[in-house]
């Protein structure tokens, strides 16, 4: 009774029908749509979430990168450079305020400017040679010239704008030009 019941299962102890195969392989099929419909979600939430906060480095002359003759990883391309720039908008009644994290800069290579009520924080990030002889095993960080734009979500004073930058962070203060009115309102019914 036992081998009549794992020979219908497909557990004959021979090799595999026909059948057998072309259930196993519509079985790897669905696991392989169901996995790739998951990347797919993930990485279309990841793009719309971060797709402000990935900004291109793009290497000049006096960047310094090491040529990628001096670095051991395969994936290096010396020429080629994204990073993630992340940020915090915050708005209140009367202002706006902006942090990015920015990491590894000095604050006199950030040039902010506000164009068409658009934001806009370039700058650039430059690599530090090491002092002695040596080789790179990695490199993964971003270098060189870069540029983020943040729409503005009013129209702001620039004369009184403020930023700062510390410990990594630009912290850029907007007042706004005209107060805002509240969002929410009551509307009578008649």
């Amino acid at each position: 009774m036992l081998a009549a019941q794992a020979e219908s299962a497909g557990c004959s102890g021979g090799p595999p029908t026909d059948l057998e195969n072309k259930m196993n392989l519509n079985s790897m099929k669905e696991d392989i749509g169901t996995l790739w419909g998951a990347v797919a979600e993930g990485w279309r939430h990841l793009r719309k979430s971060a797709a402000s906060a990935l900004t291109r480095f793009k290497p000049g002359e006096d960047s310094q990168l090491p040529a990628r003759s001096e670095v051991d990883d395969a994936a290096y391309l010396p020429t080629f450079g994204w990073s993630m720039l992340g940020g915090d908008a915050f708005e209140d009644e009367n202002r706006l305020v902006v942090k990015l994290e920015l990491p590894g800069m000095e604050k006199k290579d950030l040039v902010i400017e506000v164009i068409d009520n658009v934001l806009i924080v370039t700058g650039e990030k430059r690599f530090q040679r090491e002092s002695t002889e040596g080789r790179w095993q990695f490199v993964q960080c971003a270098y060189g010239s870069f540029r983020r734009e943040i729409p503005l979500s009013a129209p702001v004073l620039l004369d009184k704008s403020r930023a700062a930058y510390t410990n990594g962070i630009l912290r850029i203060e907007l007042p706004k030009a005209e107060p805002s009115q509240p969002r929410s309102r009551a509307i009578p019914v008649s």
